[in-house]
């Protein structure tokens, strides 16, 4: 007896449960949209792809195999060792986009009731 009441109180409590999911609001954005482009460019460009045999609407559309390179890999390896050379490059812009640098840096201690993810070491 008391197995089938504490069973009918689980399922009592899992469709009270339940049934309080419920979704949000719709956001909606306010804020205009500003073209970078002209209608005219845009169905310019919808012509140009049309009369090359690109459907940029295609799940199979692949941007980047239509790509050329200006540089060959040597020229921009060549470019990065000058600028690592010519000390162009700062320490949070190399490749690790500055982790081990900043793991390095001395950093402000920062309250953990204020620390947030993705809040900076150093946010004020």
């Amino acid at each position: 007896m008391n197995r089938n009441i504490a069973s009918a109180l689980v399922l009592a409590f899992s469709a009270v449960a339940a049934g309080n999911a419920l979704a949000d609001d719709i956001t909606i954005d306010t804020t205009p949209f500003v073209s970078s482009k002209t209608r005219a460019e845009v169905q310019a460009e919808l012509v140009q792809y049309k009369k090359a045999g690109i459907n940029p609407w295609s799940t199979s559309y692949n941007p980047v195999a239509y790509f050329r390179a200006e540089k060959s890999r040597d020229q921009v390896r060549t470019e990065l060792a000058a600028a690592r050379v010519s000390g162009e490059l700062d320490n949070l812009y190399r490749e690790d986009s500055g982790s081990a640098y900043l793991t390095q840096v001395a950093s402000t201690p920062v309250r953990a009731s204020t620390t947030l993810a993705g809040t900076p070491v150093n946010a004020q």
